[in-house]
This record gives structure tokens, sequence and C-alpha cells, in this order.
């Protein structure tokens, strides 16, 4: 079976649809703003497509939410994602893809990040492609794979939080080969990984990229799998933890902790990089970074604390459904 470009895009649309009504409905009165943008680019680099960014600023419960879609198209792979397929340079492609961070406002509810993605080259002209099929006309069949997963970063951490998450997780992948839950949990604590700090950036989930080897239909059912899991996987943490109550203290642990977000999202993320390598939409590629974030030089956690407790325990990959 080809891929149907046109069938991951309605998908990834109403997956937009469905997260931002959840999101809105969980926040009791806050309504994301939409932001349609097109890109038509110069015809040397043949940029193409568009999208649409929502934001939602300013929530009782949540302080900052994006959720964006976009389709783009262009006349060469930037470097972020032909890195370990080189063969890939210089090919034709579209990316299509749903990215949406969460930033609440209190320190106890984790921020969470998920991101399905789905891209498509062809030898030819993009010009040419056939955008129902996915194909240029040519021979060959198109190069395809799906990507993405998503990933929880908590600040005051609970067992029963990282069980449920690690649960749904799992319940995504099941039908697809037992196989695959525990190697995409490995990819994705691999994957949120902040090198220069020598930490994970939280308690992982899921991470998969590559994906296509059981064919098109069922590399899709999969992908909307992992996308439809994200609300059960989230908002039940958010019911639980959004009226505890907080201070200063952990305010100030919760906005030094989004540094490590921050840090992560412009050295590291694939998605950030492929985004302003291929010559993306900023206000949409940033969109992801936290309203309000602090440094502090060489700050540590005082032992047997709270704060402590996050570092000992919660940055540990382990395995939270042995529970």
């Amino acid at each position: 079976m080809q891929p149907d470009l046109n069938a991951v895009s309605s998908y990834l649309l109403s997956l937009q649809d469905s997260i931002c009504q959840g999101l809105e409905r969980a926040d009791d009165g806050a309504e994301f703003k939409e932001d349609r943008w097109s890109r038509d680019g110069e015809s040397a680099s043949r940029l193409g497509g568009g999208g649409r960014s929502r934001i939602m600023e300013d929530g009782a419960v949540f302080e900052k939410a994006g959720v964006g879609f976009s389709h783009v198209t262009g006349a060469s792979l930037p470097a972020s994602a032909t890195a370990s397929r080189p063969e890939l340079a210089n090919k034709p492609y579209h990316a299509i893809g749903v990215s949406l961070v969460i930033h609440p406002r209190n320190p106890y509810v984790p921020t969470a990040h998920m991101n399905v993605r789905f891209f498509c080259l062809a030898d030819s002209a993009l010009g040419t492609w056939n955008l129902e099929l996915g194909t240029s006309g040519a021979d060959t069949a198109p190069t395809w794979w799906f990507g993405g997963g998503f990933d929880l970063t908590p600040y005051y951490g609970f067992d029963e939080d990282c069980v449920h998450w690690h649960r749904t997780a799992r319940a995504a992948c099941e039908p697809f080969g037992a196989e695959l839950h525990p190697k995409f949990k490995q990819w994705c604590d691999d994957y949120f990984f902040l090198k220069h700090r020598g930490e994970p950036r939280g308690i992982g989930g899921l991470f998969f990229d590559d994906y296509n080897a059981p064919g098109f239909a069922a590399s899709f059912a999969f992908q909307r799998s992992v996308g439809d899991a994200f609300l059960s996987a989230y908002l039940p943490i958010v019911a639980k933890r959004r009226h505890t109550p907080y201070g200063e203290r952990e305010r100030e642990f919760q906005l030094y902790r989004r540094g490590r977000y921050v840090e992560f999202n412009l050295v590291y993320d694939r998605g950030t990089l492929f985004g302003l390598q291929s010559g993306g939409r900023t206000e949409s590629i940033l969109m992801s970074l936290p309203p309000l974030v602090s440094w502090r030089y060489d700050w540590k956690p005082e032992p047997n604390t709270p704060e402590a407790r996050l570092y000992e325990h919660f940055l540990k990959p382990q395995d939270w459904l042995s529970r």
C-alpha cells in the first residue's frame, strides 16, 4: 500500500482539534488562539506548505500550552533529518506533524510533550507529487516513515502518576507487538537525556523514529494509537494534582527546572533543529518554550528535600511497570 498523505494530514488535523478541546475542558474556561500560516518560500529552496499554531496562555491550569500542526515541503532534507541516513540528502520531502508542549501553572502538575510526524521523500521534483498517493510518478516507491512519541517532565513526582503514564504508553503499543513498548521506552530514556548535565529531562514515555517496517497501514495505525493515547495519559494526572497547594519555594524550583527544558529543546531536540534548519516559521517552532524560566549558578537541592527526591528517584530511568 502506497503512503496516503491526505489520510495522515486529515488525522493529524483532527488530533490537534481533539487535544485542544480536551485541554480547554481541563482548564475550565481558557481557550486556544489559532494562528494560520503559510510558507511559500523562494524558488531556489522550493519551500512550501503551512500550518495551524494554537496557543493557550494564562489559563487557570495551564500557564502556556502550544499545539501545532504543520505540513511543509522542501527540495532537500536538512542535516537534522539525514544525519543517520546520508543517502536521503538532497531529496524533496513532505513533512507532516502535530507537536505540543504543555507548561502547567501548578508545580505539582508535570510538563508534558507529544509529537507525531510523517516524512515522505521522492527522487523527482516536488511539483510532480501526487499528494493522495504520496508518489512522484517515478518507477521507484517513495521513502517514508513515521516518528514521534510522548514524555513527561515532573517537578515534584508521584510514583502512581509515573505508573499511570507508562501503563498508558504500553497499552498504546500492545496491539502492535509486545516488543515495541520496551524498545520505544528505552529509546525515549536515551533520547530525552541532557548529555551536558548528565541527567534525563523527565521520566520518559515513548520515542520512535524511522518506523515503517509493518507497511503503511499498520504503521499509520500505530501512530494513531500513540496520538490518541496522549490525553488518557496526561489529563488524569492534571486532575489529580491541579489543586495541590504550593508556595514560592515550589514555584522557584519549577522555574529552575524549566531551564532544563529550554536547554534540551535548543541544543538537542530534532524537531526544533529540523524546523530551524529547514527555514521554518520561528514563532511556531519556539512556541514550545515556557513563558517564565530561571537559571541559578551551580545550584543543588538540600539533602532530604522533595527537590532532592526528584533527582534521586524520579530522574533515574527505571521500570515503572514493575511497581
